[in-house]
């Protein structure tokens, strides 16, 4: 029966009509009847629609809405279980059955999930005033600003409040522009307020969007620049040819593919006593005192590890991806001293003359990287521009982990007494480069790479400081900081991709993220206690929340309630796969300082008459 027989939109008297039963399933109750008492007003009010106003069971529109089959629970149930655990359908679907008794088709889970969503996203902007008071409170929130995507197809505008860790908004874009971007900024502030300042990255579509919501709304708050944008940035224009030409050098000699079919080869006459000769060479290479291979069987072992441990170059870079690392410098770097090493092994003899036939095969692949001037000069120019680039790096302290050196410092007025220091060092080595650039003359690599690091600090100068924020007295004053650099953002998109290869089971996102809601991004605010209290006051009520959000707009179009909201607009395989079983021994500190032993003993460089 409905708690209450007056009219909701007059208060007036109702007339009994008729009573309804319909198939209902709640993760409360299970499947069952639900038998409900239908009233319409005397007066004969109408809805919006046209449609005569009828009075139903709100305690039954509080489990499942009017209409509807699936019960609110059930659904923020496979929600959270699909977009914040980022469990597959089929884990989902099995765990309804095997937990609830529950029965659902996989497309009806996908329709529940995206339902979710949307609930989500319009409570989120309903509760807006609520999380803007909490921010204010803060003293206000940076803005951080950016967007993702896969394979170009279209991208995610997110925008971020750090110091709390919320997604404020979220928006699929056709393309990263500025008229696409400014409106969503508009969005933002109208709802949240005024941020305390602006972080982007260092293109142009956020700089022109960020100066522009600036300038109309009148603020005197910084626009900043990411620090690692910039180092990033400066790398590319940099160094990007120069690695491209040794990548290019790298697949002409087709050194990667050989050195995997090698490896393969020798692995599989030995795959039977594989585990054995592991042993046996982790224990050679622990107590070796030369630079002879091992005899027998092990030998060969020992020169597969060699191949291996050449393919495994990814292993000196920090997986920041180019410009951080310089993949293609790596491996270049550890041919040539595997090549140099052979040598030396070469000159010793053996005990068994099998290990050098393959050591030989192994040195005539890699001779190109010493045998072909071009492999020399590609590679010295290469690294002498990551020797500038990894000095402005220092300056900047910015560490391989992404963290800036400021974000470890226990207060924040010894981190901006840091960041100040930071400043000063950036503005001596800009003197610095001015004064060693040569104006003419011979060193036109030098020269230019000097220009791309001058240029960078030049046009974007002004946004890299201004990183101290003071604090109003009612959020208890002093001074607060604005990360660095855009990283927290970024991390939160690689949170959302990996859980999104979870969830879908694939690697590649191009599908997946394009058929995505934006409002998706939302669903990682859920993992933040501050933030759920303020929404609903605990996961356990959101279904109530969800209700309530329907109770308030009673719509066939959920998107009609969603305050503000805005309607959406229109190869690298760095190793060959080593594997696991290996990885120990390849690793291990014992093989390496053999390598390096060897290829610093200047032994002469072998001939090779062997085929």
């Amino acid at each position: 029966m409905p708690e209450t027989e007056s009219c909701p939109r007059c208060a007036g008297p109702t007339l009994f009509v008729r009573s309804a039963e319909r198939n209902v399933v709640t993760l409360a109750h299970g499947p069952f009847v639900a038998r409900e008492v239908l009233r319409e007003c005397k007066s004969g009010c109408r809805e919006p629609s046209g449609k005569q106003t009828i009075v139903r069971s709100r305690t039954l529109a509080r489990q499942v809405a009017p209409g509807a089959v699936y019960g609110y629970d059930l659904e923020v149930h496979i929600g959270l279980e699909r977009h914040l655990h980022h469990h597959q359908r089929e884990e989902v679907r099995a765990d309804l059955i095997g937990e609830h008794g529950i029965s659902l088709s996989t497309g009806q889970e996908s329709i529940l999930a995206a339902r979710f969503i949307e609930h989500l996203e319009a409570l989120h902007w309903k509760r807006a005033p609520q999380l803007a008071q909490a921010m204010r409170n803060d003293g206000g929130y940076p803005m951080h600003i950016d967007a993702t995507g896969e394979d170009g197809r279209g991208t995610t505008f997110v925008v971020y409040n750090a110091w709390r860790q919320w997604a404020l908004g979220a928006w699929k874009l056709s393309t990263e522009r500025a008229d696409l971007v400014l409106p969503r900024l508009r969005q933002t502030t109208q709802a949240f307020g005024q941020p305390c300042a602006i972080m982007r990255d260092l293109g142009r579509a956020m700089i022109e969007a960020a100066g522009q919501l600036v300038l109309e709304m009148h603020w005197d708050i910084p626009i900043l620049g990411c620090h690692t944008h910039l180092l990033r940035d400066v790398g590319k224009d940099m160094m990007k040819t120069s690695h491209d030409e040794l990548r290019e050098l790298v697949r002409r000699h087709r050194l990667r593919t050989q050195l995997g079919a090698f490896a393969r080869g020798l692995g599989r006459p030995l795959s039977a006593q594989l585990p054995t000769l592991r042993a046996n060479v982790k224990s050679w290479a622990q107590s070796a005192t030369g630079h002879a291979l091992p005899a027998g069987a092990d030998g060969a072992a020992f020169v597969r590890c060699l191949a291996q441990w050449t393919l495994d170059y990814a292993q000196e870079g920090a997986g920041l991806g180019f410009p951080f690392d310089r993949p293609y410098l790596d491996f270049y770097r550890r041919c040539r001293t595997l090549r140099r090493a052979a040598d030396a092994a070469l000159r010793k003899e053996s005990g068994d003359a099998s290990g050098c036939r393959e050591l030989l095969r192994l040195a005539r692949i890699l001779d190109p990287v010493l045998g072909e001037r071009a492999f020399g000069e590609v590679a010295a120019k290469l690294a002498r521009q990551a020797e500038l680039f990894e000095r402005l790096r220092q300056v900047l302290r910015l560490h391989p982990n992404g963290r800036t050196a400021t974000a470890t410092l226990p207060s924040s007025v010894k981190a901006a007494a840091e960041l100040q220091d930071v400043r000063q060092a950036v503005e001596r080595l800009e003197r610095n480069l001015q004064s060693l650039r040569p104006a003419r003359g011979p060193a036109q690599d030098r020269r230019e790479a000097i220009d791309i690091v001058l240029d960078h600090l030049e046009r974007h100068g002004g946004s890299l400081w201004g990183h101290v924020i003071r604090l109003p007295k009612d959020a208890g004053g002093g001074i607060r900081l604005v990360d660095r650099t855009n990283n927290a953002l970024e991390s939160f998109f690689r949170g959302m991709k990996q859980g999104e290869r979870r969830r879908s089971g694939r690697k590649v996102l191009t599908y997946d993220f394009e058929q995505l809601p934006a409002g998706a991004a939302l669903v990682s605010n859920l993992a933040r206690p501050d933030y759920v209290e303020i929404l609903c006051g605990s996961l356990d009520r959101l279904p109530e929340a969800f209700a309530e959000i329907d109770a308030e707009q009673r719509v066939d179009d959920l998107a009609a309630c969603r305050a503000g909201k805005t309607p959406a607009l229109d190869d690298e395989v760095l190793s060959r796969a080593l594997p696991y079983e290996d990885r120990a021994l390849i690793r291990s500190s014992a093989l390496g300082a053999w390598i390096q032993s060897a290829a610093q003993s200047r032994a002469p460089m072998t001939t090779l008459e062997v085929r």
